[in-house]
């Protein structure tokens, strides 16, 4: 690991699981965690379903998506993450040693795995870091946590206008931006709300036919928040 540190270190810094940890503290813990890095082409399969479990994935170019497959084997994507975004979290404190969930590189990727033991296990160097690396973890579970119990929230939305209002808002609030780029292409928003595609499209245009919203490709700008939010109820 000492050839890249330098390489990862400002991508680590700046991500939840390391916050609070000064650089050079980083820099001891890289010696006890001993990452394993790997790249990944433009939709490559990083895990399966039923692979043996990697560890704690850490983002650090490029995109991916998490997804999982209903009992009629349809795609359904969890999460799409990005740089600094971590995955296997919850899985690396189970019971499970194989994968769950799909992951799959949506961009050309560099991701680093963690072993969980390294990271709750005593550290041989006593990295004044790691008690504060266990907090961060603890924290992001949790976030995940609700992020899930958000998700099932969508699924008691009855109408897919009502799913799209909801994830519109979501998305513009977390970018706070008056025009916002969405996460997902339409393909993708058709398996994280479980439709067809052609159903995604068509709901979007007729918001913007009734004067909701307004976009062009990926990018969307609320005009009638009001709207939107009277929908979901």
């Amino acid at each position: 690991m000492k050839s890249i540190n330098q390489e990862i270190i400002s991508v680590l810094e700046s991500i939840p699981l390391f916050r609070g940890i000064d650089r050079q503290d980083i820099v001891n813990m890289l010696g006890c965690l001993n990452p394993r890095m790997s790249s990944y082409q433009k939709n490559q399969p990083i895990a399966s379903i039923g692979d043996p479990f990697l560890g704690l994935g850490i983002i650090l170019e490029g995109e991916v998506i998490v997804a999982k497959e209903n009992i009629a084997g349809n795609r359904m994507i969890i999460t799409v993450l990005k740089k600094g975004d971590m995955f296997g979290e919850m899985m690396s404190f189970s019971m499970h040693t194989t994968w769950i969930a799909a992951v799959t590189a949506q961009t050309q990727s560099q991701i680093i795995f963690i072993s969980p033991e390294k990271v709750i296990s005593q550290c041989e160097k006593m990295c004044s870091g790691h008690k504060k690396l266990i907090e961060n973890i603890l924290a992001i579970m949790a976030k995940k946590a609700l992020l899930l119990n958000r998700k099932v929230e969508y699924l008691t939305i009855k109408t897919l206008r009502g799913k799209l209002c909801a994830y519109l808002l979501e998305t513009q609030k977390r970018t706070q931006d008056v025009f916002f780029e969405l996460p997902m292409n339409r393909d993708e928003m058709a398996d994280f709300f479980n439709v067809a595609r052609p159903s995604i499209s068509r709901e979007l245009s007729k918001m913007r036919e009734d004067g909701w919203i307004d976009f062009h490709k990926s990018t969307f700008k609320i005009l009638n928040v009001d709207q939107l939010k009277n929908y979901i109820e």
